[in-house]
């Protein structure tokens, strides 16, 4: 919320973090500060074979692969003016919350733990835990699972204890669409309401006549 009175509710975006089996919320990380910008690419998910014969229509096979990069800052410098408030801001910088993102990368320790001692007790190789689902939020219009395919760091301040002050955080990830999970999947429910929601917004946006072309049809 901004200073003025009448300004609009600013949303933030950010990472959800869900329990795969039940759904409940195991952590939500909102961005600082909303990045400037933010990149999308997709990869077509074709049969193929167009690019054998030329006669062939293009079928798809699956939804596109979705990749999504966001830069984001962090900055303790608005919360070391209120220590009252913020008091782990001068103690820690933005060390917990490089902490929370990194920590979208790393198994847990009991679940190393565990693998450990299986080791040791000579069981067989199992599967890994599942690792909690990864949702990025960007606005109402944008949820979608991911994951975290890329994340670097650039700590750029830090106090006298070392402690980082600023940071520029690039986050990568891939959309993960009924394709990759299945339509079973908590993953793949959620991707089928993100295309749902683009299917509605893209009917909002109309349809132009073909005045616009310059033509009267397509004859």
């Amino acid at each position: 919320m901004t200073g003025f009175p009448r300004s609009p509710r600013l949303m933030r975006g950010g990472i959800v973090e869900l329990d795969p089996a039940s759904g409940s919320v195991l952590r939500m990380i909102a961005l600082q500060y909303n990045p400037d910008s933010l990149t999308r690419g997709f990869q077509v998910q074709d049969t193929g074979e167009e690019r054998h014969q030329r006669s062939q229509p293009l079928r798809f096979k699956a939804p596109p692969v979705e990749t999504i990069t966001v830069e984001a800052e962090l900055d303790a410098a608005d919360q070391l003016e209120f220590p009252d408030s913020f008091p782990d801001a001068g103690k820690l910088g933005v060390h917990p919350q490089l902490a929370a993102l990194e920590l979208l990368v790393y198994p847990g320790v009991d679940q190393l733990v565990a693998a450990d001692r299986s080791a040791a007790a000579g069981s067989l190789e199992i599967l890994p835990m599942e690792a909690p689902l990864t949702v990025f939020v960007w606005s109402p219009s944008r949820i979608v699972p991911v994951r975290v395919t890329e994340l670097s760091v650039t700590e750029e301040a830090f106090d006298p204890a070392l402690n980082p002050l600023r940071a520029k955080v690039r986050l990568g990830m891939r959309v993960l669409s009924v394709n990759d999970v299945g339509f079973g999947h908590r993953a793949g429910g959620l991707y089928l309401a993100h295309q749902r929601r683009l299917e509605a917004l893209a009917a909002r946006a109309g349809s132009a006549g073909f005045a616009v072309f310059g033509t009267g049809g397509m004859t």
